[in-house]
């Protein structure tokens, strides 16, 4: 099958089955009361948003497999362990995500999981994906392209791996705080990388990795149909979560992990902004930043909701652009 046409064909039937699952979906979460518990810092300003569902992030993630289930049954797709990764580490986030958001719900507070079980649960995926990273015939090695240098760091590229989950995961976690915001980013980041991935003949499974990249991207638009402001559902941690972690996966098997900082900017100055704060309050026991994430700052300083989204949107695009021209072009 042409590689244009086997893409656009994932893509588009995973934005349509997307758009069906949430307009099937948010009324039934709305019927078992699936909803968003506030922050008591975002009570006020946010205060609109108290009964919109949460969970909607089982929108994209069933629309994905559900496409990449039809591309099985009609044998388009091939596994590769490669590939096996990257499902894994989906799902593997996902039902993560899932149980955070379930002991929330339960619980109706903002505690789900503690981060001794979080780490607990993502040092196990981190395990099974260095191992089948081995099983693929992959080096444990630390790749900087701009320089081609390679550095065989062994077992020690499991932590590293670990590492790439947790910060990419939490990143992605703490940008979801505005309508369409983490969603839209994430659709640019993952076409950007289905782009790149098409530039890396050498992997083993490389095009079925871009066609996930671009059936997720499709069914993170689909969604964001739902989620833009004003939102009808949030995609809770059962869908960033998910996200963030797939796209560390992604990086990482690439082998383009630090070109990831530059795809995904907006996550890394959101996650700053929050580390920041957090140490220069203990330092100073004064606040850097009105609130963090800095999303909720510019919020306080008066700035519209969908301003700061479509700032942001724009940032990301830009960066993820001088991102394909590296990656790709040169």
């Amino acid at each position: 099958m042409n590689t244009i046409i086997y893409l656009l064909t994932g893509f588009l039937a995973s934005f349509i089955i997307s758009l069906i699952l949430g307009y099937i979906s948010i009324p039934i979460l709305k019927k078992f009361h699936i909803n968003q518990t506030l922050s008591i810092y975002l009570s006020v300003r946010h205060k609109s948003k108290l009964n919109t569902p949460t969970m909607g992030g089982i929108i994209f993630i069933l629309s994905t497999l559900i496409v990449l289930l039809f591309f099985i049954m009609f044998n388009k797709l091939n596994f590769s362990y490669n590939l096996i990764i990257v499902i894994f580490t989906f799902f593997g986030y996902f039902l993560i995500g899932f149980i955070d958001d379930y002991l929330i719900i339960k619980r109706h507070n903002n505690d789900g999981l503690s981060e001794g079980e979080k780490l607990f649960f993502q040092a196990m995926i981190a395990i099974v994906f260095f191992l089948l990273f081995l099983k693929a015939d992959n080096e444990p090695l630390l790749w900087i392209h701009l320089f081609n240098i390679k550095i065989d760091i062994g077992w020690f590229y499991g932590i590293f791996i670990l590492l790439v989950l947790i910060a990419s995961s939490n990143a992605v976690n703490l940008t979801d705080g505005l309508d369409g915001l983490a969603g839209g980013l994430s659709v640019i980041a993952f076409l950007t990388f289905g782009v790149i991935t098409l530039n890396t003949g050498w992997l083993e499974g490389y095009l079925e990795i871009s066609l996930f990249c671009f059936i997720l991207a499709a069914s993170i638009l689909g969604f964001l149909f739902y989620n833009v402001n004003p939102a009808r559902v949030f995609m809770g941690d059962t869908g960033s979560l998910s996200l963030g972690a797939t796209l560390g996966c992604i990086a990482i098997l690439t082998r383009h992990e630090l070109l990831l900082i530059l795809i995904g900017i907006v996550f890394v100055i959101e996650t700053m902004s929050c580390l920041i704060q957090r140490y220069y309050f203990k330092l100073t026991h004064k606040r850097l930043f009105k609130m963090a994430p800095i999303h909720h700052s510019l919020e306080k300083s008066g700035w519209n909701e969908r301003d700061i989204v479509k700032l942001f949107w724009t940032i990301g695009l830009i960066s993820a652009t001088f991102a394909l021209i590296y990656g790709v072009w040169l």
